[in-house]
């Protein structure tokens, strides 16, 4: 019979020594569809907010008229828009990238697109509650699926 030794006084049978168990771990995706979700409707709503910025800008005729703002006016509102637009554009960028750095930064980009959209409901009130429902479905995604999967950790 064959023994392995593992110095001068202990001797262990060969038969004893149990065989590693590799076993591969299928890797979790659980979620991996809401984070790219939440990047594509911030890629989506970032162009449609730089368009509505610069129909703003401009003057376009198809704002309710007449609206009263809390804060400021129309063409304000249009600037505000546009950065927002950039703002999403990099929000969507890291989010791709992956890290923690990407979920965070969208959550808050979202939560402040999410304020600023309210506040802007009386220019375009469809198109601000539309865009209260994407940056809700944003945050969700981020916070509930944008961490490391399991297989990470």
């Amino acid at each position: 019979m064959s023994t392995v030794t593992n110095g001068p006084a202990t001797e262990f049978p060969r038969s004893t020594i149990p065989a590693p168990e590799y076993r591969a771990e299928k890797p979790s995706y659980s979620g991996t569809g809401w984070v790219v979700f939440a990047a594509i409707m911030f890629a989506l709503s970032a162009a449609l907010n730089i368009i509505w910025g610069i129909a703003a800008v401009s003057s376009s005729h198809f704002f309710v008229a007449g609206a009263s703002y809390i804060l400021s006016d129309l063409n304000t509102w249009g600037w505000v828009a546009i950065g927002f637009g950039a703002l999403e554009t990099l929000a969507a960028l890291s989010i791709w990238r992956g890290g923690s750095f990407g979920r965070w930064f969208g959550i808050a980009v979202a939560g402040f697109g999410l304020v600023a959209a309210m506040l802007s409901i009386p220019a375009y009130p469809l198109w601000s509650l539309t865009l209260v429902a994407i940056y809700v479905f944003v945050i969700y995604g981020l916070a509930a699926y944008g961490g490391k999967s399991s297989v990470d950790r």
